[in-house]
């Protein structure tokens, strides 16, 4: 196991709601985006969630990773995964304003990445956004209070606290339900209770304790094990509260940071979504 740590419109035409198109607002082109080592989900304003699909590219006779725990290490690959997952799905002569989950340790690292990749997509701008906060606004989780996010993905798993939605403390292993087979689901619920008695060892605040005990939120396909859950519950002496769709929260929550940037022109939201005309 290797850890972290990381210290403080009007429309032309209308149509019935069933069939209605792309609208032509220019406020309205965004898109949120989550991409794992295992999966890559994508949210589309007017339209919602519209993939959920294996994170892959197909350069050759073979199938391709270009993400691997936490970690774009195929830059090109990703921004042709991007293109052949995106690019028809979005409208002719607009630029998107993307948002973009990133893990919080090393994330300097995959956010430059992240944004060479989604020039595929010819955004007017990007932004990041750290996976666990993510996580929270996707789970509508109140950010006023120190917070705990575990998000158990595939092949990575972050514990981070957040305080006023800040991360203040984040520690991660390479260690997720991927490996579930070479490690048991006790292995995973050791780990991530190690990660929590290391934060609580190194805060000299009340702030993890705080979090701990008002109860860690819980993200990733690791929510849906029960066999992990049921031995975290136990390490950790503490309340879990799964996240409803905890696999898809952290594209719920860069949803909800698009929509924020576009009712909000200071933050160059929707600026950044007009059309095109070059």
């Amino acid at each position: 196991m290797t850890t972290a740590h990381h210290p403080n419109r009007p429309a032309a035409r209308r149509a019935p709601a069933r069939h209605r198109p792309w609208p032509l607002c220019r406020h309205c082109c965004g898109v949120a985006l989550d991409m794992g080592s295992a999966r890559t989900r994508a949210w589309v304003a007017g339209r919602g969630l519209i993939l959920d699909v294996p994170t892959v590219t197909f350069p050759g006779a073979g199938a391709a990773y270009p993400v691997r725990r936490g970690t774009i290490v195929d830059t090109a690959g990703a921004a042709r995964m991007l293109d052949r997952l995106l690019g028809h799905r979005l409208p002719r002569f607009t630029r998107p304003l993307v948002v973009v989950t990133a893990p919080v340790l090393d994330g300097v690292a995959y956010r430059a990445e992240a944004r060479t990749a989604v020039q595929v997509l010819r955004p007017r701008s990007v932004l990041t956004v750290p996976s666990a906060r993510a996580v929270a606004l996707g789970a509508g989780a109140d950010l006023s209070r120190p917070l705990l996010v575990v998000d158990i993905g595939a092949h990575l798993t972050e514990v981070v606290l957040l305080v006023d939605g800040a991360v203040t403390d984040a520690r991660r292993t390479a260690l997720g339900t991927g490996d579930l087979g070479s490690a048991t689901p006790a292995e995973i619920s050791e780990a991530v209770a190690t990660m929590v008695t290391a934060m609580l060892r190194q805060d000299r605040t009340s702030l993890t304790v705080d979090a701990l005990q008002r109860g860690a939120l819980l993200a990733g396909g690791g929510a849906l094990r029960p066999e992990i859950t049921y031995r975290l519950t136990g390490r950790l002496h503490a309340p879990l509260k799964a996240v409803a769709a905890p696999h898809t929260a952290a594209v719920r929550g860069a949803a909800t940071l698009l929509r924020a940037a576009h009712a909000h022109p200071s933050t160059g939201g929707p600026e950044a979504c007009t059309p095109d005309r070059g």
